[in-house]
């Protein structure tokens, strides 16, 4: 089978990987797979930096606006839909772009991980869990996970509760840790002729300034009143989709817990924070083309589509 020529954007968050998307797009004939694990959540718009129209600029988007805020979506979801939608994409002529920041979705995507749709799953232990982190807090949790799958607890932070809970509820009913569980689910053939293009700040100030300074504008264009409508209307502040950042610190304020000043702050931190996870885990992959975000804009264009024009990439309409 011909493997599918697809071209993927990755980076930390506020590096440009949406316009370059948008623009690799609208060079080669493409359309834009997003790979954010937060943007598949209908009306969380702002805090996810969700593309708009405008940004979009004509572009077809898919993987936005999936799913409600209050409904359960896994990585074994996002890969499933996902790679339907670059067979579509790629049936009717045009290339795919994968863009994003989830690097768990992207490499799983990439990879043709294959989730078993029988995996074993146990209610009680889950909820017996979701209590010790509630008590203890999620790194008591990691600390467990790490005793017997270091790997899986190297790649997750304490906020993430349900995936470190997952990990340890795969390994005490099959006996298998998650770390060799996914090592046996990419034994598949690959599906995708993939080309990598990564997005990095040698000065990393650069990168913090850029995060701070759309959190001042994610806040100017409303984010404090998406967010309470939010909460309003779901209720739930343990739901997956409401422990995303800019919406949990905010349910803080609302609360009375912290100044509106202070869930700003711990906002731009939470960032910052997320954007070093990010290239940690995108700078593992050697193939990647690294190209400097902070350089001229017209300079970036300029070396991703070098990149993919001597690639032997197969590209639509160039």
């Amino acid at each position: 089978m011909a493997l599918i020529p697809l071209v993927v954007i990755v980076g930390p968050t506020a590096s440009g990987k949406t316009k370059l998307a948008v623009d690799t797009a609208l060079r080669y004939g493409g359309e834009v797979v997003s790979a954010d694990s937060m943007q598949i959540y209908k009306g969380m718009n702002i805090g996810t930096a969700k593309p708009s129209r405008a940004e979009m600029r004509g572009v077809r988007h898919h993987m936005i606006d999936v799913v409600g805020p209050d409904e359960n979506f896994s990585v074994a979801d996002y890969v499933k839909m996902a790679r339907e939608a670059i067979e579509d994409i790629n049936s009717r002529g045009k290339l795919a772009i994968v863009a994003g920041g989830t690097g768990l979705y992207v490499d799983s995507l990439v990879t043709n991980t294959r989730f078993s749709q029988d995996a074993a799953s146990d209610p009680a232990l889950r909820a017996e869990k979701r209590r010790k982190a509630e008590l203890e807090g999620g790194q008591s949790l990691l600390d467990e996970l790490a005793a017997y799958d270091p790997d899986s607890a190297a790649r997750l932070h304490p906020r993430d509760v349900g995936r470190i809970i997952r990990a340890i509820e795969v390994y005490e009913l099959t006996g298998v840790t998650m770390t060799e569980t996914l090592r046996r689910s990419r034994l598949a053939p690959g599906l995708y002729d993939c080309r990598r293009i990564g997005l990095r700040f040698a000065d990393r100030q650069a990168l913090y300034d850029r995060i701070n300074r759309r959190v001042d504008e994610m806040f100017s264009a409303g984010l404090e009143a998406e967010a309470r409508g939010l909460l309003e209307e779901y209720g739930e502040k343990t739901l997956t989709s409401m422990q995303a950042i800019g919406y949990k610190e905010l349910a803080k304020y609302f609360d009375g817990g912290i100044t509106l000043a202070e869930a700003e702050e711990t906002i731009k931190q939470g960032t910052r924070r997320y954007a070093k996870r990010q290239m940690t885990w995108f700078g593992r992959d050697e193939a990647t083309c690294w190209i400097e975000a902070g350089d001229e804009y017209s300079n970036i264009c300029k070396h991703a589509f070098s990149f993919i024009d001597n690639s032997g990439l197969l590209c639509y309409n160039r």
